[in-house]
């Protein structure tokens, strides 16, 4: 094995390089010594610094340095003239692109390389581009797209070698569809390829995942002796998400045993360790812990912050999964209008061609060339209606909720900002209502998520009865819904809340044979009080709901600016 010593020679560079780059994810230490040792060779050849680059892109991304490792891997991408190299930076870039929530450029990037694998002959490099499209389609939610490139990926590795990575692509693949339990074979398996292979990186994420289905499956208790057992691993490894997904799992298995105060602990470690992420699942899930403490130790105000904190975490998770899962649609129809273009060029072509071999029969030319000209007009007309269609779709996914056809929570907040400030010119006022359904996690662990998305549904068309043509409804996130009302003063608005909620206690639901019977609690902030700004509306809107729903539920409580109203 070549080896170098400060400010040596390397003997064998190419070696040295494959060495150093296997070392990444199982000794990072003696990685970034071997890359340091690199940098200092003066002899390395163009294409050998084109490889020592690839390491520094990878270690840039290992550090979340995204930006500096995505402008490397292009760099290496355009110039480097090595289809390999260029394959892998792909390959890397496409996570990086992932993760740093650039889903358009991540699902571009991987129908480019989906359309490139049969050029790619290497089996490691080809391993690599499965691996990292798998990743991309999990993110985008198309879990049988994962799991066929992390089969792929099995299927095409050499006879020999070890699996543990396509085996934990397999694993999150089946886990994301709801088909692994802590006790799945698959996950024993590619468990024990990952240790065999030394890769504690990987090895961590699947102990994670078994650790979440063993909180799923209600063993607590089995789920803190697993995360005890890793957790030195994982502070050794300096991973940030393991860190992060660790510490709020623990706090999630603590809660569940009722050990309040070591719960609250690790969810405050899980916050401090992520609060530079800006918004992910881990810390949703360790706000949620913080807010149900604080609820059940009778402290208000701390569990009031944490809701916030939980609210506006769990709305950027939702918001995050319909960016995902609308570049992905975007991207595919980006595909599907290339490939329309490419039909009407050939059609196109084809059309010519004929017309040629046409002018020689001077009779028939001219009946031909009509009938071929209806036709690439009639095909070219069907091409740009097929296109307008999506084009509206999209536009309307973009704005609307796709289980209750009402505002989503984004476009919700945008047009209500857009109308106040209208308002606010003409020295017009507006009331805000903030509605949560009650117990409605009741309804899902009782009767299904079938029959809580008819409920959700079935609410909706009871709301919109009692609103006007102009006023704003929409869904903020699971069961809370938002509605501005335009030209509405105080108390107006706290009328029209409470016929809402006599309506919707009214109005049981017929769900195959079940009469479900479902209440609101409903805050109202009015401008009156307020004035027209919507993050100050919203934020007295959602103190008022929080007391309505401290205070017993199904009942109006409006905010007054120095004290509240209620309706019951």
């Amino acid at each position: 094995m070549p080896v170098a010593l400060a400010g040596e020679t390397i003997s064998n560079p190419s070696e040295y390089i494959s060495q150093t780059l296997a070392m990444a994810a199982k000794d990072h230490a003696a990685f970034l010594n071997r890359l340091d040792e690199l940098h200092k060779d003066a002899t390395l050849s163009p294409a050998e610094k084109w490889q020592v680059k690839y390491l520094d892109a990878w270690e840039a991304m290992f550090e979340g340095d995204y930006p500096s490792s995505q402008q490397q891997f292009l760099d290496i991408i355009a110039h480097s003239g090595n289809s390999d190299l260029a394959f892998k930076s792909s390959a890397l870039l496409l996570s990086n692109y992932s993760i740093n929530r650039q889903y358009s450029e991540a699902f571009s990037l991987a129908n480019r390389l989906t359309e490139q694998l049969p050029d790619i002959k290497d089996p490691q490099v080809r391993g690599q581009v499965l691996a990292n499209l798998s990743q991309a389609f999990n993110l985008a939610g198309q879990s049988d797209l994962a799991l066929k490139y992390a089969q792929m990926h099995i299927e095409s590795t050499p006879p020999g070698e070890n699996l543990c990575k396509p085996l934990t692509e397999q694993v999150v693949a089946l886990s994301n569809a709801g088909k692994v339990s802590s006790n799945s074979p698959e996950l024993k398996q590619a468990i024990d390829a990952c240790i065999a292979a030394d890769l504690p990186l990987n090895a961590n994420a699947l102990w994670l995942t078994k650790g979440e289905h063993l909180l799923k499956e209600g063993k607590a208790r089995a789920d803190l002796t697993l995360i005890d057992k890793i957790m030195g691993s994982i502070r050794e490894s300096r991973f940030h998400p393991h860190i992060v997904s660790s510490l709020a799992q623990k706090a999630q298995a603590y809660e569940k045993l009722g050990q309040d105060e070591q719960a609250k602990n690790s969810a405050l470690a899980a916050v401090a360790a992520g609060e530079k992420d800006g918004m992910s699942e881990w810390l949703r899930d360790a706000y949620q812990v913080l807010y149900n403490v604080a609820k059940r130790q009778g402290d208000d105000p701390e569990a009031l912050k944490y809701y916030e904190h939980y609210v506006a975490q769990d709305q950027g998770y939702l918001n995050d999964i319909s960016a995902r899962t609308l570049a992905f649609q975007l991207a595919k129809q980006q595909v599907l209008a290339k490939k329309l273009e490419a039909e009407e060029l050939s059609k196109q072509n084809s059309i010519l061609k004929l017309q040629q071999q046409l002018d020689a029969k001077a009779v028939e030319t001219g009946r031909l060339y009509i009938v071929l000209l209806l036709i690439g007009l009639t095909g070219i007309v069907l091409w740009l209606l097929r296109l307008k269609h999506s084009q509206m779709r999209f536009k309307r996914m973009a704005t609307r909720d796709g289980l209750t056809g009402i505002l989503n929570h984004q476009h919700f907040i945008d047009e209500s900002e857009r109308q106040l400030r209208q308002l606010e010119r003409k020295a017009v006022h507006a009331s805000l209502l903030w509605m949560d359904l009650d117990h409605f996690k009741q309804i899902n662990d009782t009767h299904g998520h079938a029959a809580g998305d008819a409920v959700l549904r079935h609410v909706v068309r009871v709301c919109n009865e009692h609103l006007r043509p102009g006023d704003l409804f929409g869904r903020l996130g699971g069961e809370e819904f938002g509605i501005l009302l335009l030209e509405c003063e105080r108390d107006s608005a706290i009328a029209i809340a409470d016929r809402i909620r006599l309506a919707v206690e009214a109005n049981p639901l017929d769900h195959e044979g079940m009469m479900m019977t479902v209440s609101a609690s409903i805050g109202v902030a009015s401008s009156c009080n307020a004035g027209h700004a919507l993050q100050r509306l919203c934020r007295r809107a959602d103190a008022a709901l929080y007391r309505a729903k401290r205070d017993g539920r199904n009942r109006v409580i409006a905010d007054a600016g120095e004290g509240t109203s209620v309706f019951a």
